[in-house]
Formats: structure tokens, sequence, C-alpha cells
């Protein structure tokens, strides 16, 4: 089954060194018929070259959102959303912080879109991102007729 389409879908930059939460969003976002392309990176170092297009990451698209784990090896997440709050090109892409429950605490007073809790709560996760779209920029993917769509299977976790 096709559905028309405009636009571009969202590009997504998933900033997470646990493979099962990664597969969980990946899982979640496929589900939640979001239409997207998704980087996923497993460092913050990592992350911050991308964000700043360096190296290999020269000609990285830039997201139009950030799903970022707080408890990152190298630059952590705190550090790597300062940066991005410092930076005048980035400081208004929009970022939705997942983080455990211990983290949740010190992770309320971050300038941040959304705060969720591990484990994700898809619904919810599914519902912060699409509120998220008065971010979005024009030229993003947009239904043109939203009949009933196949949901992808489940991620298996293996």
């Amino acid at each position: 089954m096709t559905h028309d389409t405009v636009g571009r879908p969202m590009e997504i930059l998933l900033v997470e060194d646990s493979l099962t939460f990664a597969r969980l969003a990946i899982g979640a976002l496929k589900n939640g018929r979001v239409q997207h392309r998704l980087t996923w990176l497993t460092d913050g170092a990592e992350a911050w070259r991308f964000l700043q297009r360096e190296g290999v990451y020269a000609q990285a698209p830039r997201p139009d959102l950030l799903l970022l784990d707080l408890m990152l090896p190298g630059l952590n997440g705190t550090e790597l959303l300062a940066r991005l709050r410092a930076d005048p090109s980035l400081r208004q892409l929009p970022v939705i912080v997942m983080t455990g429950e211990g983290d949740a605490f010190s992770a309320k007073e971050l300038p941040v879109e959304a705060l969720l809790t591990k484990p994700l709560a898809f619904d919810k996760f599914i519902d912060i991102v699409q509120q998220l779209s008065a971010f979005w920029q024009a030229d993003m993917v947009v239904p043109v007729q939203t009949a009933s769509l196949p949901l992808v299977e489940d991620i298996e976790l293996v």
C-alpha cells in the first residue's frame, strides 16, 4: 500500500549506549508511524563530532530531533547538552532526554523539551515526538491521507 507524502522524513539523532534501549526506541518510532531517518551513536564525543559535522561526519544531516541518554561513555549526556545549548547553530534543536529513574530527578532541571525515564513508555514516547511537530521544518514528511497503515513487527530482543 502506498501513501502520498510531501517533503522529507524527520532526521533523528539517537545517542544511546545501550543496545537494548536503542532497539526499544527504534522499534517505538517504527511502530508509532513516525516518518524519519535515524542515526544511532553510542558515545557523547562522537555525537558532538556528528553535530559539528567534523571528520567522517562532514556530510552528516542536521538532526531535527535529538534523543539523548545522559549516562554515556566519553562525553556524558549532560555535557553534550551544555555544549549544544551554548552553540548558536544548535541551541534550538529539540531534545528528549531518556534516562534511568535514579538520574531523572537531577535531569528535571535540564533545558530539554521532554524527559522520559527508562524503561520507556512507548505511547508517551511517540506522543512527545509527534507533539514536537511544532519544531519540525516545513519540508518534512506530512501524510496526505491517513488511511490505516500496517504496523511494523516488533523488534525482537536477543
